[in-house]
């Protein structure tokens, strides 16, 4: 029995060290696999802060971008309008009453087409006055309001 105990007792201590080694063994594999997750926590919260930072930036410099594409298609549109304008004097003679007018037609165009038909201004006129004077004075459409170009503008944001 004796030498049953002396072969059964080491193989015992054996099998409980074995054991033992592997808890602790264990034990420490989860110790790192924790640390481990909570590192790769950390990353996925930064990583998601900064990814919401660049869509905000993102987000801002794209809405930057179409108004700035909407403001210079806008000005393109305002260059292409022009104003045509033509004048002449009519006489009408009646009997012995003779009257003078100045007769001034305009219209909007853009590019070469027509947006509006000719607007006639008719008034009269005497012996002393400025043709050209009058002819400034009763344009409907007035050079500094069609042209945006003549307009001070505004400090565009960045």
């Amino acid at each position: 029995m004796e030498a049953a105990l002396w072969v059964l007792l080491p193989g015992f201590v054996a099998i409980a060290s074995a054991m033992l080694s592997w808890f602790i063994m264990q034990s420490r594999m989860e110790v790192k696999l924790a640390e481990q997750r909570e590192t790769l926590s950390e990353l996925k919260g930064q990583l998601k802060a900064e990814r919401d930072a660049m869509s905000m930036s993102l987000q801002t410099a794209i809405r930057a971008a179409e108004e700035t594409a909407k403001r210079q298609a806008f000005d393109n549109f305002l260059g292409e309008l022009k104003v045509e304008q033509r004048h002449y004097t009519r006489e009408n003679r009646m009997l012995m009453n003779s009257r003078k007018s100045l007769v001034l037609q305009e219209r909007m165009l853009l590019r070469n087409i027509p947006l509006s038909d000719w607007i006639e201004h008719e008034i009269t006129l005497d012996d002393a006055a400025d043709v050209d004077r009058l002819v400034q004075d009763m344009t409907v459409f007035d050079k500094g309001v069609v042209s945006i170009a003549e307009l001070p503008r505004r400090k565009q944001l960045a």
